[in-house]
């Protein structure tokens, strides 16, 4: 009997073990380091060496393109402005649309190259166009990646070259990459598959191979270099997901858009977004205290959802906490309680219980008033 109980707990065990290896390494990764991301929520959904440091190459520009799209919101420049072509831009090497010194091109063409063929050229005479300089723009670019909080990004160029000390991690490629995102003009260029600038003499052919072949591909930007290796940032949306897949440093192209369809496939296959749904137990009025109506009426309106694991819907329970006393006045909007939600233990959400209506402090005054008029009535 004692043998048969060990057999049934070893038997066990190893069930256990076997179930969480096969969690663990769902998918597997030849590159160094990759994250996958949703966009809406910034929530990661897969990490692998997320934090460490890396060069990027063209990965780079993801950047120097949040920052243009912001110039032009801001009205700095526009899509048709036109750009006079610097010694500088036309002296840079690698992927390029072969600028010449004094050639005039506008901001359209230029972002429509940076974006579908990752021209080196292209993107520093952007950078001279909204900054002034290629340094003062870098600056920008650091200042920007500050912000946004990714404490393992330097810039050292617009471009993604290799140069000493310009790194990242697929971390901060994906804080970037949802700035981006917010700039919806973006993927009308990322995901350009063919077109011409120059009159229809320059031919471009995206970088980015998904573009063709996988299903809800937005876009976004490829890069590689010799100390970078294959790099992709890539987007994708189906029905209410839109994910961000991160890969850094394989050695071939080839693993590279097989990495990033595997992190998205992964994403699509094993999330979805849960509609965040409204308490039965949340009261329609509260108590006001010293008020000139005794009762306010509440509003909950929670925006958005929470992205769970597939088959952990129901799983999803809610704790309601409302203030145990409100004095007038309170203000139309004012918080007057909270709703945590939760899953396996874990908090997934918080949003505000708050007042639909203002109600006044008593005043004599005022009520005198209302008893005048009242009595006037009668």
């Amino acid at each position: 009997m004692l043998k048969k109980i060990i057999c049934i707990i070893v038997s066990q065990i190893i069930v256990m073990s076997l179930c969480t290896v096969a969690y663990a390494d769902e998918i597997e990764i030849s590159a160094p380091s990759a994250l996958l991301m949703d966009s809406g929520t910034g929530q990661i959904l897969y990490q692998k060496n997320a934090h460490e440091k890396r060069p990027c190459a063209s990965i780079t520009k993801i950047m120097t393109m949040c920052l243009v799209f912001e110039a032009i919101e801001a009205g700095k420049i526009n899509y048709d402005t036109v750009v006079s072509i610097s010694p500088i831009a036309a002296s840079q090497v690698g992927s390029d649309i072969w600028l010449v010194e004094g050639e005039r091109m506008t901001v359209d063409d230029l972002l429509k190259s940076v974006a579908v063929v990752s021209a080196n050229d292209a993107s520093v005479a952007l950078a001279e166009a909204v900054g002034g300089s290629v340094s003062s723009f870098v600056s920008a670019m650091n200042e920007k990646a500050k912000s946004l909080g990714m404490n393992d990004t330097v810039f050292k160029n617009c471009n993604g070259l290799d140069e000493d000390g310009h790194v990242t991690s697929a971390y901060d490629v994906a804080l970037m990459s949802r700035e981006l995102m917010k700039h919806k003009k973006v993927f009308e260029y990322a995901s350009i598959w063919l077109d011409y600038i120059r009159d229809g003499s320059t031919q471009l052919v995206n970088t980015n191979r998904l573009i063709k072949s996988y299903d809800g591909i937005t876009g976004l930007k490829t890069g590689t270099t010799s100390l970078a290796g294959a790099c992709i940032s890539a987007t994708a949306k189906r029905n209410d997901l839109h994910l961000i897949a991160v890969v850094l440093g394989d050695k071939t192209t080839d693993e590279r858009f097989n990495d990033a369809e595997k992190l998205l496939n992964y994403g699509f296959d094993s999330f979805c977004n849960v509609k965040v749904e409204i308490p039965s137990d949340i009261p329609q009025n509260i108590d006001i205290k010293n008020g000139m109506k005794k009762t306010c009426a509440v509003d909950y309106s929670p925006n958005g959802g929470f992205l769970v694991k597939i088959g952990k819907q129901n799983d999803i329970t809610h704790t309601l906490t409302m203030y145990d006393e409100i004095t007038a006045p309170v203000s139309c909007g004012q918080k007057i309680g909270t709703v945590v939600y939760k899953l396996d233990g874990n908090v997934i959400g918080e949003f505000d219980v708050t007042s639909a209506e203002s109600v006044d402090e008593i005043n004599f005054a005022d009520v005198f008033e209302l008893l005048f008029q009242n009595i006037v009535k009668l």
